[in-house]
């Protein structure tokens, strides 16, 4: 049995298909996870994404710790509620997360980590710590709720503490703002607009029942996979890991090469790659029948040329697509091994869906 979120009965009383996964107890879906999907896509739909960390740090040293620590660079944080998307390395370049971390003032910084990987980020962290002014906290006391689509922060707004309403509705963004104990960020995994609220753990069940009587649709992970997919964004463990480096990953735009005396993690490894003809992370849109799957082999010209990485059904679409790493590409063209038959597929740029719309040719 898995740990279970502050609305673990809400989704037992909602008639959710709960698996494991990275030790939690989560709801695959609600009885139709391509109809929750579509209710991302064209209206507003919730997830509880509660098993994610939310690590507080505080003090003086903190600054100059995370630009240490991350790929990207803190230092582009000028203003309170400002977030900043980044891989953390290990001493060879490669991922050993990617997070989201945000600037809250005074020293003040909160990081949200993958929940698979939380014991082991907060060890690396904290043994980076060392030498720095810096406290690490971790906010077991919180819930997060993610609402996303073209409707949700319509919906979202009129729920939130009345004193959070006004600045939360005039968020850019990537951004986010805090007050009491409530933080919500204009952030998301789905390729559409919306809000991630963390929140009180006692206070989500109350929030998510509000949420739903607004109409906001009761999502589970197959949904969310799905439409993370379709925005071409990456799932930690299938699309990067510590053996793969940022630049192999299709987040060579997280690192932050300038200034050059900055010396984060891995980046001796990374200047190393830089420039060289490695492996690259690409889309693939399936053009025969068939469902694209991770590890499948991919070739180029006849020639084998990397595998899938994460693969599926894309249910804006109708179709199968991948993301794949490649040591080339060719044309463009290329064929994936599917039950030991070749099947020919396209190698696109990512994403394949934003905001609701294709953004690949439908040929």
């Amino acid at each position: 049995m898995g740990r279970h979120t502050a609305l673990h009965s809400r989704h037992l009383d909602a008639g959710a298909r709960m698996v494991d996964f990275g030790g939690w107890d989560m709801p695959l879906h609600y009885g139709s996870q391509i109809e929750e999907h579509h209710r991302v896509r064209r209206d507003a739909g919730m997830f509880d994404v509660s098993h994610m960390a939310v690590l507080d740090l505080d003090g003086e040293g903190t600054r100059a710790l995370l630009r240490r620590l991350l790929a990207n660079d803190v230092a582009r944080l000028s203003t309170p509620g400002k977030a900043l998307y980044s891989c953390m390395l290990n001493e060879h370049g490669g991922v050993i997360d990617d997070l989201i971390v945000y600037f809250l003032g005074d020293g003040r910084y909160r990081m949200v980590v993958n929940a698979a990987t939380r014991d082991k980020d907060r060890a690396w962290i904290e043994r980076q710590a060392s030498g720095f002014d810096t406290t690490v906290r971790e906010r077991t006391d919180t819930a997060m709720i993610a609402v996303q689509g073209p409707q949700a922060r319509a919906r979202v707004l009129p729920l939130l503490p009345a004193a959070l309403r006004e600045s939360a509705g005039a968020l850019a963004p990537f951004h986010g703002v805090g007050a009491g104990d409530w933080f919500v960020a204009r952030t998301g995994y789905t390729g559409e607009d919306g809000f991630e609220v963390i929140l009180p753990a006692d206070a989500a069940p109350a929030f998510w029942d509000a949420l739903r009587a607004a109409g906001v649709t009761p999502c589970g992970l197959g949904a969310r996979d799905t439409l993370r997919l379709e925005a071409g964004l990456n799932l930690y463990g299938a699309d990067m890991d510590e053996s793969t480096t940022p630049l192999e990953s299709g987040l060579a735009w997280t690192v932050a090469w300038d200034p050059p005396e900055r010396a984060f993690i891995g980046r001796a490894a990374l200047e190393a790659q830089r420039g060289t003809d490695h492996a690259r992370l690409v889309g693939l849109v399936l053009q025969g029948k068939g469902v694209l799957r991770n590890h499948q082999k991919v070739r180029v010209g006849g020639v084998a040329a990397g595998e899938v990485t994460s693969g599926g059904f894309a249910p804006t679409l109708g179709r199968a697509v991948a993301l794949a790493r490649l040591a080339q590409t060719g044309d463009g063209s290329c064929e994936v091994e599917i039950r030991g038959k070749l099947v020919p597929a396209r190698v696109v740029k990512p994403p394949f869906v934003r905001h609701g719309r294709p953004c690949v040719a439908a040929e």
